[in-house]
């Protein structure tokens, strides 16, 4: 026997949105995360991978057609920092962890405020890049031919230095996760994770030698204005 039409649309309803809900036994917190996660997840997907494709080759241009670059000075904090290159792997999850703000948006606000965030900096580092163009000194750095990181001191070179785009990104991603974890209630071991992985990247930065304390500097002051500027604009926003 055939169900009403009523109940098969119901019990579809009912089947699609137990799928979407999280499973019961989930601690509230993890329970807001994932209903983050899931909320407008097909477009979250496609414009992060888009942004990010995109993002290199604008930034490969202007490193290859910007005019003589201006060698930045050490300074003796530089010579404190040793030559890690096993860090390489902190430096590069960069690209994951700047993922993690768009992933966890609330709504169409949260993440078009992010995004518009990343590509405001991203055009003013450029301008800089393009009109002042920097680059971080001639490292006598020994890396084995065929490694990550000997790829790496090929394909990005000594230019576009100051401002740290790596520094800025981490900083304003580390902002803005923050403000998501407290917003779910998160405890205080994940968002000291969250801030780790922050420090661990920029530092990770002068370890491998892509960058040197001015445009570490530069990165680090780019990253906190754009965050604490979205941060009032979200405070204002919020309802009361």
């Amino acid at each position: 026997m055939t169900p009403p039409a009523s109940d098969a649309t119901s019990s579809t309803s009912s089947s699609s949105s137990s799928a979407a809900s999280p499973p019961s036994m989930l601690p509230p917190w993890l329970a807001g995360l994932w209903r983050r996660c899931i909320t407008l997840f097909p477009l979250k997907l496609v414009g992060n991978t888009v942004a990010t494709l995109g993002f290199f080759p604008l930034y490969f241009w202007i490193m290859r057609n910007a005019g003589q670059a201006w060698v930045l000075p050490l300074t003796p904090i530089d010579g404190l920092v040793a030559f890690w290159p096993w860090l390489l792997p902190v430096y590069l999850s960069l690209w994951g962890y700047i993922a993690l703000p768009v992933l966890l948006a609330r709504d169409m606000r949260e993440l078009v405020g992010f995004s518009l965030g990343c590509a405001a900096m991203t055009l003013l580092a450029l301008l800089v890049f393009w009109f002042l163009p920097t680059a971080i000194p001639n490292f006598a750095v020994e890396t084995t031919p065929g490694t990550s990181l000997q790829f790496l001191k090929m394909v990005d070179s000594a230019g576009n230095a100051f401002p740290s785009l790596h520094v800025s990104f981490s900083v304003f991603t580390c902002v803005a996760l923050a403000r998501q974890l407290r917003a779910v209630g998160a405890p205080a071991w994940l968002r000291a994770v969250n801030v780790a992985w922050a420090v661990g990247i920029v530092y990770s930065t002068m370890a491998v030698r892509q960058h040197v304390l001015i445009d570490v500097l530069g990165g680090l002051a780019l990253g906190v204005a754009f965050g604490l500027a979205t941060r009032e604009r979200a405070a204002a926003a919020a309802p009361a």
